[in-house]
């Protein structure tokens, strides 16, 4: 299979021969929608990934994503949205009711990962808790470290991640050296660790249902 390895600033393109539906995705999740496409054999889908960085930024990922749905409408029977809220405090809903786009359901690719369900039924007990997937994991140094300045000044740490009690990797493929490089981070954060196996979650399972429509 490809093996993507988008760095956080990266955006993304791929196109099938003869696609009906165009996926606007977060970069973060551009592997693992790849990753399906090709388990799946799927024929239906063209990909196009905003930057990862942007959640740390999501005033940008609303503005972007209208002027891609708007680029693409008339190329496209059906264009979907792969993103979560992120950020955005419900704006990015409201413009993809304006624009008639869906979206997967959930918050967050942590949810929906996840299980939308199950995230939501132990949400108070990872209240305290900071989330990393795959890709964060791949990504921590550049995306979490560097992306808010802990690199240079180390002393924020507390302030970001005071409150935080425990990291919690949610793993999308059983790999080793993602386990002992999340275990890493969360050492670097000062917090403990936990990780669960979650697969592909209602990523995968979105995603056949939206496949199921093309023949």
């Amino acid at each position: 299979m490809t093996k993507l390895d988008l760095q956080p600033s990266d955006s993304f393109m791929r196109k099938a021969l003869k696609a009906e539906t165009l996926l606007l995705a977060c970069g973060a999740l551009a592997r693992e929608i790849v990753d399906l496409i090709e388990i799946n054999n799927w024929q239906a889908f063209d990909i196009q990934c905003l930057p990862a960085k942007w959640h740390n930024t999501p005033q940008f990922i609303v503005p972007a994503l209208r002027e891609k749905i708007r680029e693409a409408r008339d190329e496209y029977t059906k264009i979907y949205v792969v993103y979560g809220d992120c950020g955005t405090g419900g704006l990015l809903d409201a413009m993809l009711q304006e624009e008639g786009v869906e979206r997967i359901a959930g918050p967050h690719c942590y949810a929906f990962y996840s299980g939308n369900a199950r995230f939501a039924a132990r949400a108070e007990e990872d209240m305290t808790s900071f989330f990393l997937t795959d890709y964060i994991v791949r990504q921590f140094d550049k995306l979490i470290w560097q992306g808010l300045g802990l690199d240079k000044h180390p002393e924020l740490r507390a302030d970001y991640f005071g409150n935080y009690t425990k990291v919690i990797y949610l793993a999308q493929i059983d790999d080793e050296g993602l386990r002992d490089a999340a275990e890493a981070a969360a050492r670097k954060l000062g917090l403990e660790y936990e990780y669960r196996f979650t697969g592909y979650g209602e990523l995968d399972s979105e995603l056949k249902a939206l496949s199921s429509t093309h023949p």
